[in-house]
């Protein structure tokens, strides 16, 4: 990790020019002296998946192995951070894509996203052999959790895409409870977020991963001809933190992609940091777990790109998804981190 970091610090010196737009002064960027910040970044996520790719930062930066000043606070509740987010008790909050877009229409444009930390965590699980489709839930009934959520917004998207139109949607209250049905009963269908996924084919070996919700979004994109995607997390600032401190959030998205990247090379340590923070029971669910929750550091035009459409899918069934107006440019941070 030490070693990445050196390789980032190497290209810091292109960071005003990067940063110009944010506010911060021109700088020769052949100048010999890098410019630093050790402004203390206050940080808060979700545990769950997206927390999984910042267990390394987490890591390194308790060692003291980081350029950039952090602090962690791992929730259970998005409310939890993004109400500390807009009290200026954090500084940088990885929360659901729509929860973001929201948040920006709510503080009217104070706080803009700095790169996709997520793609789809979601899979219908079954032990039902003839399905292995989207097209297969044609006259089936799946359990999902929560009416009116992403998860629920997703599966109809695709529905309607796929033209089904006689799937019956039973919804339960919350993830355990359509794992417990799948429990008693391994014919029916359930729609799961990993890690639940996970932990219940371990704990149920005729259980298993039917249809892979990403892979099913991204070919019907492919086929509309579109480039979003199926947005599970990302990873937003406050504005005015950003226009104050860019050079430190600079630092941040660098280690941040490091330590995303790490998660998907390294599974095994990972899963060892996700177990001791609680995220996931155990590193052996942990470690079966992670390459199924699409890990990504995505930042720049190709975040935009991504987002932007997710938010359109979302905002064209329910405008209360993304905060009753779909984000102005400005909620995108057009930065990359090569």
């Amino acid at each position: 990790m030490k070693k990445k970091l050196l390789a980032m610090m190497c290209g810091l010196a292109l960071v005003c020019g990067m940063l110009g737009g944010c506010g911060s002064s021109t700088q020769d960027t052949t100048s010999e002296t890098v410019e630093t910040d050790d402004t203390l970044i206050r940080i808060g996520s979700l545990s769950g998946p997206t927390t999984m790719g910042l267990v390394q930062l987490m890591e390194d930066s308790e060692n003291g192995d980081t350029v950039g000043n952090y602090e962690f606070t791992i929730a259970t509740a998005a409310d939890e951070i993004t109400t500390a987010l807009v009290k200026g008790e954090l500084d940088v909050i990885l929360i659901p894509a729509n929860a973001a877009s929201t948040l920006y229409n709510k503080t009217e444009g104070g706080v803009t996203v700095l790169d996709i930390n997520t793609l789809s965590v979601l899979y219908l699980v079954t032990g039902d052999e003839t399905v292995n489709s989207i097209e297969d839930l044609s006259g089936r009934t799946v359990y999902l959790p929560s009416k009116g959520t992403t998860p629920d917004y997703a599966l109809q998207y695709l529905l309607a895409g796929y033209g089904i139109t006689d799937c019956t949607l039973e919804y339960k209250s919350e993830s355990s409870e359509v794992a417990a049905i799948l429990a008693e009963d391994t014919t029916a269908i359930g729609l799961l977020p990993q890690p639940f996924v996970t932990v219940a084919c371990n704990q149920n070996e005729a259980l298993r991963v039917a249809v892979d919700i990403n892979e099913v979004w991204n070919a019907l994109q492919e086929q509309q001809g579109t480039d979003n995607a199926l947005v599970t997390g990302v990873t937003i600032v406050r504005t005015e933190f950003l226009e104050e401190h860019p050079v430190a959030v600079f630092h941040f998205m660098s280690e941040r992609k490091a330590s995303a990247e790490e998660a998907v090379t390294d599974v095994e340590h990972t899963a060892e940091l996700v177990a001791e923070a609680g995220i996931v029971g155990s590193a052996a669910i942990a470690e079966k777990a992670i390459p199924e929750c699409n890990i990504v550091y995505i930042d720049g035009e190709e975040m935009k790109e991504k987002l932007s459409g997710y938010l359109e899918v979302l905002y064209s069934q329910s405008p209360d998804m993304v905060g009753g107006a779909l984000p102005g440019d400005d909620f995108y941070y057009i930065a990359d981190i090569e």
